[in-house]
């Protein structure tokens, strides 16, 4: 890894992404959704302050952990003079998403639990598949395979 003299107060592109482990077109694809930015040169070569290099390691971090770009874009817009989030600023995010991420593994176990049943029924019937109809609020309507449009034709051919 290259080292950064002190002295140095922006680096190039080349030198962020050695530096924080994100590839150069990620660095490119984060600076297109706000989520870090640079100056350009007057050969109009990007150059980045330091700071992003907190920044793309703030926002890896997020990612890690399931959060949408969206949502990290927002949290950094908070900070006053958008400043490199801190210690604090990462605990005080992480407990505003912890709920969310809870949700999520909730879902996802949930999903992980009841796989086998989907696969052991083999049609993804909606009368009885915890995926397509969980908790079975098809099954008092309708059955079949798939949801229709308007009641079962009566002359048994739907």
């Amino acid at each position: 890894m290259p080292h950064i003299p002190e002295k140095i107060h922006e680096l190039t592109v080349g030198q962020l992404s050695a530096r924080s482990g994100a590839a150069v077109s990620a660095l490119h694809f984060y600076e297109s959704k706000g989520l870090i930015t640079s100056r350009r040169t007057s050969g109009n070569q990007r150059r980045y302050t330091r700071d992003a290099l907190r920044r793309v390691a703030f926002v890896r971090a997020a990612q890690r952990v399931g959060i949408p770009l969206a949502t990290i874009r927002d949290a950094l817009a908070e900070l006053p003079d958008e400043r490199t989030p801190n210690r604090e600023d990462w605990a005080r995010l992480s407990a505003a998403w912890r709920s969310e991420l809870d949700r999520r593994i909730a879902q996802l176990g949930a999903l992980r639990d009841h796989l086998t049943d989907c696969i052991g029924c083999g049609c993804l019937s909606l009368e009885n598949c915890v995926l397509s109809n969980p908790d079975d609020v098809f099954g008092d309507r309708m059955t079949g395979s798939r949801l229709l449009p308007g009641p079962a034709p009566e002359d048994g051919t739907g």
